[in-house]
């Protein structure tokens, strides 16, 4: 745990689960990633909210890395490519960590096209960026995760789970 980081406490209602973290840096941020990895848990749909440069890849760095699904480094944005999927494990199980970027996608047909509904199994996290988008995945995502610039590198990372969806 990264000493820098601050955590709000955790609000629970009806409706759901938000818990925030504030970062200073890019090291703080894919530590805030490591600790989401082990919060979520398959089969769950994430929306990655944030504008460009937020810092949406940074945590996914993060994230890849506590599966043991990728080292940081190697973990990019799938802007172009549109999805990118590491191998990872979770509590000794298989996981599958699939990060895809809907932002150049213009029709919610062309979601079909990408196979996202396939995606969705039963040992997968799937974290969407620009996933707000599109009715139908904001309808279906389990939770959302927020990322706001603050002064410098800093973050703020808020988490919101559906009331419906599990997370530790």
């Amino acid at each position: 745990m990264a000493a820098g980081i601050s955590r709000e406490v955790a609000a629970m209602t009806k409706t759901g689960t938000t818990k925030v973290w504030k970062t200073a840096s890019s090291e703080e941020t894919i530590a805030v990633g490591r600790e989401l990895a082990a919060l979520l848990k398959p089969p769950q749909m994430i929306l990655l909210r944030g504008g460009m440069g937020a810092g949406k890849t940074t945590l996914m760095k993060g994230m890849a890395e506590a599966l043991g699904a990728a080292e940081a480094e190697e973990v990019t944005s799938p802007t172009f490519t549109l999805v990118h999927e590491y191998e990872g494990e979770q509590e000794g199980a298989k996981v599958r960590l699939f990060h895809l970027d809907v932002y150049r996608l213009e029709q919610e047909r062309q979601l079909e096209t990408l196979g996202w509904e396939e995606l969705r199994a039963a040992d997968s996290l799937v974290l969407v960026e620009w996933g707000d988008k599109f009715p139908v995945l904001a309808q279906q995502a389990d939770g959302e995760i927020e990322i706001e610039p603050l002064e410098g590198d800093g973050r703020k990372v808020t988490l919101r789970m559906k009331a419906e969806a599990k997370s530790s």
